[in-house]
């Protein structure tokens, strides 16, 4: 689908802890963004889709704005990532507590806004009771911006009116907005390794809240690039730690996000930090992620602490890697920096070809002259006296690549030969950065045919030989 318009931006800003994000989950229709009493939740710009009466725009959900603590720098960053938010959009919803009354703060964004000339509409949240939303929503006259707006995002008063308000001042007409999502990568791992920085790298602007305290990223949050005329969408997620070392409350939701960023994208690009040993976290990780049949890259960031940084260190580095991560050896290895920006790019174009490998269609015949070789060459292993035989397969789903081998003892052709088969398959045919599945059928026709022996009615007539090769002939029909 081609791109008819980009979707304008709305931000929604205010001081911590006055509803923000509770309004942005009524507007997307879901809760994307993590709501808790205590304030500072919020720290990164957090984007999604809105649709209202047929017409859409994107909100941003920011971080709480407070002043005087410029000496803490996670909260000079999130203050950072607000303003660009409030820079970036073209309507800009200021949100004010109507129950708490005026701030001292909301009068010093007030003033700030003021000085940007933007387009605000200033909306008093948690105005709960109806009939007391105006007289709540009075005293906010003061701070001179626009007429404020008494709401409840909790219980949903007046925010349909207030989407109306939105929709009018950003000009959009029914139908307008029509674009492509993009191949989504989402960008995971343990806490700390570098995905925001990847992923501010990758935008050229900084888009993450980054820091050195881990458990800074607590949404799972979208950002669109292009890259050599493509779209992109990366999800920086927040890291993903141990379940018997995240609290139950905000971290735990951060992780939930976590995973369910994973099986939304088309690619997951796990990252490992070069300094440390690949550990039984990222394991898990990696094992979700070849759970849900996902493409994969690993990206091995921070190689710019590495000293030796030979050809031949990395290549020990790499074997490490896949003996750590011995059930995805299939997915590239590519070695980053965020400081240097080695290879960076390079993201992009693997994981391309790993989301096209993972969508990869083999035509039966090709398979079956593939199979047939790997099976003559080394036969499934006999069992309990009995000698399976794998008659034909074919491929029956892709995301990933799936195929179903057709067998007359399915229960006796083992994981093994099955990694067998699949290490030959991927000397033929590839499949880089994609798991592949096999299922077992049974061969009904051989089982017809068997039973037709034990019935006496191709008794003398032809030879078990004879019987295979009209197995062979039907399955290549």
């Amino acid at each position: 689908m081609g791109k008819v318009k980009e979707r304008p931006l709305v931000a929604i800003v205010g001081r911590p802890n006055v509803g923000k994000s509770t309004l942005f989950n009524r507007f997307v229709g879901e809760r994307a963004a993590i709501v808790d009493d205590q304030p500072g939740v919020t720290r990164d710009r957090l984007y999604l889709p809105c649709e209202w009466q047929g017409r859409e725009f994107i909100v941003i959900d920011t971080g709480g704005i407070i002043f005087g603590d410029d000496e803490d720098e996670l909260n000079a960053s999130v203050q950072e990532q607000a303003w660009l938010a409030i820079d970036e959009a073209e309507v800009i919803l200021f949100v004010v507590d109507g129950a708490a009354g005026m701030n001292p703060i909301d009068e010093v964004i007030g003033k700030e806004l003021r000085s940007r000339k933007k387009s605000v509409i200033l909306v008093v949240n948690k105005c709960d009771e109806v009939t007391q939303g105006p007289i709540k929503a009075a005293e906010f006259y003061e701070l001179g911006l626009s007429d404020p707006r008494p709401i409840s995002a909790i219980h949903r008063h007046n925010t349909g009116d207030l989407l109306d308000e939105i929709v009018e001042q950003l000009g959009i007409e029914r139908g307008e907005i029509e674009e492509d999502e993009g191949l989504k990568l989402a960008i995971v791992g343990r806490p700390n390794v570098g995905k925001s920085s990847i992923v501010n790298t990758l935008l050229g602007v900084k888009r993450m809240t980054v820091s050195d305290i881990s458990g800074t990223t607590r949404d799972a949050t979208d950002s669109v690039c292009q890259y050599h005329g493509e779209k992109f969408v990366l999800i920086d997620t927040a890291g993903i730690r141990k379940k018997s070392k995240v609290r139950y409350g905000i971290e735990r939701f951060s992780v939930v996000r976590a995973i369910k960023a994973i099986q939304r994208a088309d690619v997951v690009v796990l990252v490992l930090d070069a300094s440390e040993p690949v550990s039984e976290q990222d394991q898990r990780i990696a094992g979700m992620a070849q759970e849900l049949g996902k493409a994969s890259v690993i990206v091995v960031n921070k190689w710019d602490l590495i000293d030796d940084k030979s050809s031949g260190a990395m290549n020990k580095h790499a074997d490490d890697v896949r003996d750590k991560m011995y059930f995805m050896t299939y997915a590239p290895i590519l070695y980053t920096s965020t400081v240097t920006k080695k290879r960076l790019l390079s993201i992009f174009d693997v994981a391309k070809a790993a989301s096209e490998e993972n969508q990869r269609r083999i035509t039966t015949g090709l398979f079956n002259e593939v199979l047939n070789e790997i099976v003559a060459m080394t036969p499934p292993p006999a069992r309990r006296n009995k000698r399976p035989r794998i008659s034909y397969g074919t491929q029956i789903g892709v995301q990933p690549p799936t195929f179903a081998l057709f067998t007359n003892h399915p229960e006796l052709i083992e994981d093994p030969y099955l990694r067998h088969i699949e290490r030959k398959m991927r000397e033929n045919f590839g499949f880089s950065g994609t798991p592949i599945r096999f299922f077992k059928r049974e061969d009904v026709k051989r089982k017809a045919r068997g039973q037709a022996r034990k019935a006496g009615l191709k008794t003398g007539k032809k030879s078990d030989d004879e019987l295979d090769v009209e197995d062979s002939l039907d399955n290549e029909a």
